[in-house]
């Protein structure tokens, strides 16, 4: 059996890979994969074409916006209530058994820095406002710096005894590149960020509404207790 206990020393911190992970200034084009906005009178006559922006932030990358279309808003449509995930069992189970249920979907890993830290805090989250509505959905990713190579059962044990986390785990997922699964598509194409959307590393976050809606997104370096308030807002909501 493989071991599996978390020690922030012998891995790599975050922002190491965060950091060697960031766009070099030399490219011209940034592209991100959605982009929000509101105004009160628009200037925009012709979406459907999309539309680009210069960074406030640094003027050498142009964010463009892909063309609206009525696919994209086909999937805006869509909620996670609507897909079918594996258990870390291999059962299938159906995410609209969710409804009216306040979620936190987060990618785990086993042997990242951010491990203890986590699976602590998410576990006292779930104790403490579970029979509010609130429900904690666990994606085992091996994707970042291989912190979660252990088989499913492995997983299972070692959060269910070192950590007590009584919150659904689920089976390993990739949340990048061709093989994503297709929940965590629906999550970037809702909730865009940095990087195109791309999921930067071990536990990001996503706070989905009673309705199966994406209202926040949080990266990996946000620990669960700096969420505690939106959760409670969208449970008394």
């Amino acid at each position: 059996m493989v071991s599996m206990t978390a020690s922030s020393s012998s891995y790599a911190p975050f922002s190491t890979v965060f950091n060697s992970s960031r766009p070099n200034s030399s490219s011209s084009t940034f592209v991100i994969s959605s982009f929000k906005f509101s105004t009160g009178v628009s200037n925009f006559a012709n979406l459907s074409n999309g539309f680009s922006l210069k960074s406030p932030i640094n003027p050498g990358f142009l964010f463009k916006s892909r063309p609206f279309s009525v696919q994209a808003r086909a999937a805006a449509e869509k909620t996670v209530h609507d897909f079918t995930v594996k258990d870390i069992d291999g059962n299938d189970v159906a995410l609209n058994k969710f409804k009216g249920k306040v979620m936190l979907i987060v990618n785990v890993a086993s042997r990242c820095g951010l491990t203890s830290s986590n699976y602590s805090e998410l576990s006292h989250l779930y104790e403490k406002y579970k029979s509010q509505g609130f429900e904690i959905l666990a994606f085992p990713c091996n994707q970042f710096g291989g912190q979660e190579p252990g088989s499913n059962p492995e997983i299972k044990q070692f959060a269910c005894t070192r950590f007590k986390a009584e919150f659904p785990i689920f089976d390993k997922v990739d949340v990048n590149g061709p093989s994503t699964a297709p929940i965590y598509e629906f999550l970037k194409s809702n909730a865009g960020g940095f990087l195109g959307g791309l999921i930067k590393w071990n536990f990001e976050k996503f706070l989905i509404d009673k309705k199966g809606k994406v209202v926040e997104r949080y990266p990996p370096t946000t620990s669960p207790f700096q969420i505690e308030k939106d959760i409670q807002k969208l449970l008394a909501a």
